[in-house]
């Protein structure tokens, strides 16, 4: 199991591949202004944090009905889409269960909703994410090896009620071709699989990314850039983020 104690600040009561070279484990639940401590939930025999918000900066906000919502943009799946989903595929990236070492690289909460245009929660989506590690390396046959051992490199979770979801990893780093980014993909029932792209405010190499720069309506751009923030209330040393996803 992936055993820590809750971060500091939460109650217990609470490349051709160049261009393109998949939390702690209590679940957290924002309930009346209160962080609380709420049941662990299972996959794959390991407890996995589904998705939440846990602070005011990052609350849920559900969106007047009269404007309709950006969708969001699809991307590329690439090369690297694991061939075999590792055993440890939780939403805690970052520990590897087994390994006493946590990841190389910043540790990242990833926060956010899955919602229709209208802003209704689509609950109970498989939420999938991968990405290349702090050495800008994939857990891939085709990407050369040397990967992060400590890192698992592809992660899932499961949307709540409110359509929310989690996931703890590290920050998505450059490599040769490519801005930072992580790959998402989202399924569920009567849901058409959406594939896209998360990419880090303020890197200078947005600008050059050809997949980002390929969306051309600048809001739904836009949408794909997430800022990343210092959040010692979530967890000591780590940055935070929201992306919400709106699938159409």
């Amino acid at each position: 199991m992936k055993n820590r104690s809750p971060p500091v600040g939460l109650p217990l009561k609470v490349n051709a591949f160049d261009w393109e070279r998949g939390l702690s484990a209590d679940m957290i639940i924002f309930n009346s202004g209160e962080l609380v401590m709420s049941q662990h939930a299972t996959f794959s025999r390991r407890r996995v944090v589904q998705g939440v918000t846990i602070a005011a900066s990052f609350a849920l906000s559900v969106p007047a009905l009269a404007a309709k919502m950006i969708v969001t943009p699809r991307q590329t799946t690439g090369p690297f889409y694991p061939r075999t989903l590792p055993l440890d595929s939780d939403n805690d990236l970052a520990q590897v269960q087994g390994r006493a070492e946590s990841a190389l690289g910043e540790i990242t909460h990833i926060f956010g909703r899955i919602t229709d245009p209208d802003g209704r929660a689509l609950a109970n989506s498989r939420v999938e994410i991968w990405q290349c590690d702090a050495l800008g390396r994939y857990h891939h046959p085709r990407d050369g090896g040397g990967a992060d051992p400590n890192f698992q490199g592809f992660g899932h979770t499961v949307t709540d009620n409110d359509g929310a979801y989690r996931f703890r990893t590290v920050k998505p780093v450059p490599y040769p071709g490519r801005a930072p980014h992580i790959h998402f993909g989202i399924t569920g029932n009567g849901i058409e699989r959406l594939t896209t792209q998360m990419y880090v405010k303020g890197h200078p190499l947005n600008t050059r990314d050809w997949l980002l720069n390929n969306v051309r309506d600048p809001r739904a751009r836009n949408s794909l850039i997430v800022s990343l923030r210092a959040a010692p209330e979530v967890e000591n040393g780590a940055l935070a983020g929201n992306f919400d996803i709106v699938l159409g």
